[in-house]
């Protein structure tokens, strides 16, 4: 499927996989929607990718915030007119035991890992279905398909993502004509680990990380274009990407 000149909006557009995954699009002829809160981040990415000479704008937004992502969506149409492809992938990964009790923490794992992928999917869908054409990204994990110890509320929010993605292109495809595809990585060098606030889990990730070579973002930005460039009548429903060396 020629994919130039679509217009698409990434969430956890600041760094990681969205920040890759952004200028991967934005390389392949995609106008950009940068959105994530820290604005400073977005605004220097938006003159990166335009020195290079795509299109990008920043959209400060919160997703937990029903009304921030559709304000971001809004000016997205407002300015080029359509939303082709949504990435949703702003997520927290904070590990702990549940009987550390760091239930803040669960809570804004919920308000964002699940939340925050309701409340985008709310705000583009109706401009997709308006076009009977689109393609949603949903960023699920490993821990969406296993669980593990210290990441048991982090696996029910992945999982939620999960099957939420499988019903929503089993409600929209055959309606709208708009794919969902649910991005399932193993371990990825970004920033989620800077969440971790129990010190033990944290030397358990630094001590992984120097014993595998984990998958960069821009492993799974590729990822995405390889769903998206398949053709119309194709729908890569999910897609289930691990390090080599990771063998769990």
């Amino acid at each position: 499927m020629d994919i130039k000149g679509k217009v698409a909006l990434v969430t956890g557009a600041s760094s990681g996989i969205g920040a890759a995954t952004a200028r991967k699009l934005a390389a392949e002829g995609i106008a950009v929607g940068l959105a994530a809160r820290r604005r400073q981040r977005l605004d220097a990415l938006v003159e990166e990718i335009t020195a290079a000479g795509g299109q990008a704008v920043a959209l400060e937004c919160d997703v937990t915030d029903p009304a921030s992502c559709q304000a971001a969506a809004d000016a997205l149409v407002a300015q080029f007119g359509r939303i082709d492809i949504l990435v949703n992938n702003a997520g927290l990964m904070p590990l702990s035991d549940v009987d550390s009790f760091k239930v803040d923490e669960w809570r804004r794992m919920v308000d964002v890992n699940v939340s925050g992928v309701l409340n985008a999917v709310a705000a583009v869908l109706p401009q997709m279905i308006a076009q009977q054409s689109g393609h949603i990204f949903n960023m699920s994990s490993i821990a969406g398909r296993k669980v593990f110890k210290g990441l048991t509320v982090y696996c029910a929010t992945k999982a939620a993502v999960t099957a939420f993605s499988d019903g929503l292109r089993m409600e929209i495809g055959p309606k709208h004509n708009v794919r969902v595809t649910c991005i399932q990585p193993g371990a990825v060098r970004s920033e989620l680990y800077d969440h971790i606030t129990d010190a033990n889990y944290r030397q358990q990730m630094d001590d992984l990380a120097a014993t595998m070579t984990f998958l960069e973002g821009e492993d799974i930005a590729d990822t995405i274009l390889f769903a998206l460039r398949s053709p119309a009548r194709m729908d890569v429903a999910e897609l289930f990407v691990m390090p080599t060396e990771q063998g769990w």
